[in-house]
């Protein structure tokens, strides 16, 4: 995880380096509708990768978005869900959503 100041001054440029990739954006959006199992993930974000999934969660799990709860069971049970950080994130998205919705009406 990066230290304040290790981030840019800019709080935009802030955002996009820690949720600006795609990836991370679908993960954050399914994370959203509740937890997930690392399966789930992979079968719900459509071509995501194994690696791909891995990296990103770990690197959103670094910057305190996401939160990974592992079960002491056999086999192992690890779910995902997003932290009070990840979850503030929701009008981010939602107003994403809206503006692409919009922009895909004026075409």
């Amino acid at each position: 995880m990066l230290t304040k100041d290790e981030l840019p001054k800019c709080p935009v440029a802030t955002t996009i380096q820690l949720i600006g990739n795609k990836w991370k954006l679908f993960i954050i959006q399914q994370l959203l509708n509740g937890p997930h199992r690392f399966t789930e993930l992979l079968n719900n974000i459509c071509g995501i990768s194994k690696k791909v999934l891995t990296d990103n969660l770990r690197s959103l799990e670094e910057d305190n978005i996401i939160i990974r709860e592992v079960f002491a069971e056999v086999p192992p049970k690890v779910i995902y869900s997003l932290s009070s950080i990840g979850k503030s994130l929701l009008p981010i998205i939602d107003e994403m959503a809206n503006w692409g919705n919009n922009y895909k009406n004026e075409l």
